[in-house]
């Protein structure tokens, strides 16, 4: 289990990277030609490694992170129309997955009393 929520959140992760730079650069673009927005792809690369290598910290603070990309998908799927609504709520969909998978994957990961060591 604890290894399809990894797969689940970065297959999430990484397909949002892709939409995010394929929707500012030639999908729909606020400006033809791209626009200032595809830097809003770099914040998404912090978690990556993290993610990848099955770190239970990045689980914990990337889950509260990705909540900033779902509300932009729901303002822009609200807001926007045509593909970009489109395409905003694809990046909803993806987020929800990646937070799903993160706050199960952190939950499933943490450690128990019996499990934790001792300190003397």
């Amino acid at each position: 289990m604890i290894q399809k929520l990894q797969l689940g959140a970065s297959i999430s992760l990484i397909a949002l990277i892709f939409l995010t730079l394929a929707w500012e650069t030639v999908l729909a673009p606020l400006k033809p030609g791209g626009s200032l927005l595809i830097f809003k792809v770099l914040p998404l690369l912090l978690p990556l490694f993290g993610i990848l290598r099955g770190k239970r910290y990045t689980y914990q603070w990337s889950c509260m992170f990705i909540l900033f990309y779902f509300t932009e998908g729901v303002v822009r799927a609200w807001a926007d129309v045509g593909l970009s609504a489109k395409l905003a709520l694809a990046e909803v969909i993806l987020t929800i997955l990646f937070f799903t998978c993160t706050i199960f994957y952190a939950r499933l990961t943490r450690q128990t009393p019996q499990n934790q060591v001792k300190n003397p």
